[in-house]
């Protein structure tokens, strides 16, 4: 892997990571394109989410010092503790299931033509869940980060179980779990956001553990390095775009997108450009 292609692959996963547009199907599809395949390159492309995640510790420091407070038991930090214990209850479901079927979903799933399905289905989703927020925000806004339950929690944890199948996406299903339990949409970001942490570092720290030796192998510790970085500097734009986008425009436009990118991928596949 030459240092431009690994530039290329950290700005795409920073880019995509916390839109509702999957990561990994884009990862797998420029990589596709690159001519990169493999193990080696599935580790890769989940290992430099690492830029993704210190991107987001970044921009949300504030939420991460009210749980670190509410842990060490600082007064007032009951909702510091709440927040910190829901995320570890949304964790779990897809840290369990994921170690399970890990194998099976790489061997199986990590096509262009399941990404496509996925891509597809998804932007449907979406078109129908805006149409439905529009709905509901006549009537009623939605509760706030401050009202999750575990019950809640674990409900958006069981859904995010979903984004296993590359195409689908981890933060369109959190956030689309947020708002079908009750959650406002900027409360179901910001909580899609930080689950995102908790669900990255462990996927990345697992991989590594797995299939690290092979990737770096591969490709030594400079593309490592590099996309990384690249990751992180586009997840900062990305999520401070996404963020300030959302208060004032739906979620239409990345189902609109999901659907465009699912018909051009597949039509390319029909005609054997991409297999």
């Amino acid at each position: 892997m030459t240092w431009w292609q690994a530039l290329i692959l950290g700005l795409v996963e920073g880019l995509t990571e916390y839109l509702p547009v999957s990561s990994t199907g884009h990862l797998i599809l420029v990589q596709r394109v690159m001519g990169i395949g493999g193990q080696a390159a599935n580790a890769y492309a989940i290992c430099i989410q690492a830029g993704a995640i210190v991107a987001v510790l970044g921009l949300y420091r504030h939420r991460l010092r009210q749980i670190g407070k509410g842990l060490i038991g600082s007064p007032g930090g009951l909702a510091g503790r709440r927040l910190g214990l829901n995320l570890v209850i949304g964790l779990l479901p897809a840290a369990i299931i994921g170690v399970v079927f890990d194998d099976l979903i790489e061997a199986k799933l990590f096509g262009l033509k399941p990404i496509v399905a996925a891509w597809f289905i998804g932007g449907l989703a979406i078109l129908i869940v805006a149409w439905r927020m529009k709905q509901r925000s006549r009537r009623r806004g939605g509760r706030s980060l401050e009202q999750l339950t575990w019950q809640m929690a674990l409900t958006i944890g069981f859904i995010q179980t979903l984004a296993m199948w590359p195409g689908t996406s981890r933060s369109l299903v959190t956030i689309v779990g947020g708002l079908l339990v009750g959650m406002s949409l900027a409360a179901a970001v910001e909580f899609s956001f930080l689950l995102g942490v908790l669900t990255l570092l462990a996927a990345t720290v697992y991989k590594i553990h797995e299939a690290g030796p092979i990737m770096l192998e591969a490709y030594g510790w400079w593309p490592m390095l590099v996309g990384s970085m690249a990751a992180w500097v586009s997840a900062v734009v990305s999520v401070k775009w996404m963020v300030s986008y959302l208060r004032s425009h739906g979620l239409e436009l990345f189902g609109y997108y999901r659907v465009a990118i699912a018909v051009v991928v597949g039509v390319l596949i029909i005609c054997k450009v991409l297999s």
